[in-house]
């Protein structure tokens, strides 16, 4: 039942791709040079990269009797303080790039110092 899932998912994901890729060679000029679709091309990175992460929380060790020391309260607390500042990051500079090198730093550090000060 895995392997199967894992070949489905990858053929999927394989036929989304050459779909996005070979869709705009199809499409008129005319209707590619809309504002509209401009800032859909400009904001999908980080959609995407959103929903990446929103996918990946940590959530589900998490009971309602979870304490503030608890280390997987830590890690949910950083994955959403890192997301928040991955946000702002890009809206004020526009790099996704640059958005993920501070994301990825941000919740090493955030899960540093919720750990070392709150457990």
């Amino acid at each position: 039942m895995t392997s199967s899932y894992l070949i489905f998912a990858t053929l999927a994901m394989a036929a989304v791709t050459f779909i996005t890729r070979a869709l705009p060679a199809l499409i008129p000029r005319k209707l590619l040079d809309t504002p509209w679709l401009h800032r859909l091309n400009e904001s999908l990175p980080l959609s995407v990269m959103v929903l990446l992460i929103l996918t990946s929380l940590s959530y589900q060790d998490i009971s309602m009797t979870v304490a503030l020391s608890d280390t997987e309260l830590h890690l949910l607390m950083a994955q959403v303080g890192a997301l928040i500042l991955v946000l702002f990051i890009y809206h004020i500079s526009r790099q996704l790039l640059v958005s993920m090198v501070v994301g990825i730093a941000a919740i090493n550090g955030l899960f540093w110092l919720f750990n070392s000060f709150l457990g």
